[in-house]
């Protein structure tokens, strides 16, 4: 993240801007403000200290950044926020004994020597948060949870978030230094449509051109291999939910078939359905558990009922420990719909309704509002 322009800031590319976006368009004003700031300190912070140039000075800052803020975990919904981790995680750096200790030490105390200096460090900061609010303010998952791999052990698929193929190794991968700059929102209907799916060992990926084409694929070819009637009657619910929805884009995945041993050839579960909140990376199961292929026991004819019941107590060990294995693993809690429940589809997918339209907890910051207050009627 070290800057190469005099410019240049923490991060490598600024936002995008659209004009019809009042929020963005408040929020570049104020990125506009600060450079006018740090502008006009710059004479006297190069007076006052060592650094050579307004470059080298950026340098030093939006360098550090890559060693003091996770890029890849760390949430920020403030620019105060995001400034007081990069301060506390620097005077972590120069009071311990890392590797680059002394190097921390000798630029703090070149800031320390002139209060202009002090003064354009935090405005730096500050205006670094701003150019990449939509990156730092974003939830992202997990490293080890940037990719899902669905469907049967001979007709598997993977959704990454980023992926890019391995020539070296001959498999798909994350390309991890790009997961914060994703644009659309994770696990949704304008994800799949941006990176399609993988198939291990496949160079070439399955694109779709259209909302429809994925859900065509999802309900046809997905969904239908499972060869559940219900799991097809919960798909059909989720076809008609998305395309009724004013924004399908940012429509969650109901993800079909997800895998508990992911890409593995052979794995010991697979999850009928599960929903990853693009907002808080909360993931809900489906499991649409009859009796025919849950419980029921065949070829018990003379078996005594203590046989019997060791092998109902079996089949339910086996499937507890499947539920118990994917939270444990993957943090996934599942819901488990028997017979009674199965009979009324509609139920079900309500269930599901209100994880696919998710709220986001964490108000967003209104830049256009705080900037109008006083001068918009209400």
């Amino acid at each position: 993240m070290a800057a190469s322009t005099a410019d240049a800031d923490s991060c490598s590319a600024g936002p995008m801007h659209t004009p019809a976006d009042p929020n963005k368009a408040a929020r570049s004003r104020r990125i506009a403000e600060l450079k006018v700031q740090l502008r006009s300190l710059l004479p006297e912070v190069l007076a006052q200290t060592d650094f050579a140039s307004e470059a080298s000075l950026n340098a030093t800052i939006g360098g550090w950044a890559k060693n003091l803020i996770d890029l890849h975990h760390d949430v920020f919904h403030s620019s105060e926020q995001y400034a007081a981790r990069y301060m506390q995680n620097l005077k972590e750096g120069i009071v311990s004994s890392g590797p680059n200790a002394k190097i921390y030490r000798r630029n703090y105390d070149r800031f320390r020597v002139s209060p202009a200096a002090q003064r354009y460090f935090t405005l730096f900061l500050h205006r670094s948060f701003l150019n990449h609010f939509d990156e730092l303010s974003k939830t992202r998952p997990h490293l080890d949870d940037s990719e899902v791999w669905i469907g049967q052990n001979n007709s598997n698929y993977g959704l990454l978030i980023t992926p890019r193929w391995n020539e070296a190794t001959g498999a798909w991968e994350n390309d991890r230094s790009e997961i914060r700059h994703f644009r659309p929102l994770y696990w949704t209907i304008g994800h799949i449509l941006t990176t399609g799916l993988v198939v291990d060992h496949d160079p070439d990926p399955i694109r779709f051109a259209s909302v429809d084409a994925y859900l065509a694929f999802f309900k046809n070819t997905l969904v239908r291999a499972s060869g559940s009637p219900h799991e097809q009657a919960i798909a059909q619910r989720y076809v008609t939910f998305v395309r009724a929805s004013s924004n399908p884009l940012n429509v969650p995945l109901l993800i079909p078939e997800i895998r508990y041993g992911g890409r593995a050839a052979q794995h010991k579960y697979r999850l009928d359905f599960c929903i990853v909140d693009p907002l808080t990376m909360k993931k809900v199961g489906y499991e649409l558990s009859p009796w025919s292929t849950h419980g029921y026991l065949s070829k018990i004819g003379g078996l005594s009922g203590a046989e019997i019941n060791a092998m109902a107590k079996d089949n339910f060990e086996r499937e507890m420990a499947r539920h118990k294995d994917f939270f444990k693993a993957r943090d996934i809690y599942a819901l488990i719909y028997t017979d009674r429940d199965l009979a009324d589809p509609d139920k079900i997918f309500d269930d599901m309704r209100a994880r696919l339209t998710p709220v986001d907890p964490t108000a967003p910051i209104d830049f256009a509002l705080v900037d109008n207050f006083f001068t918009t009627p209400f």
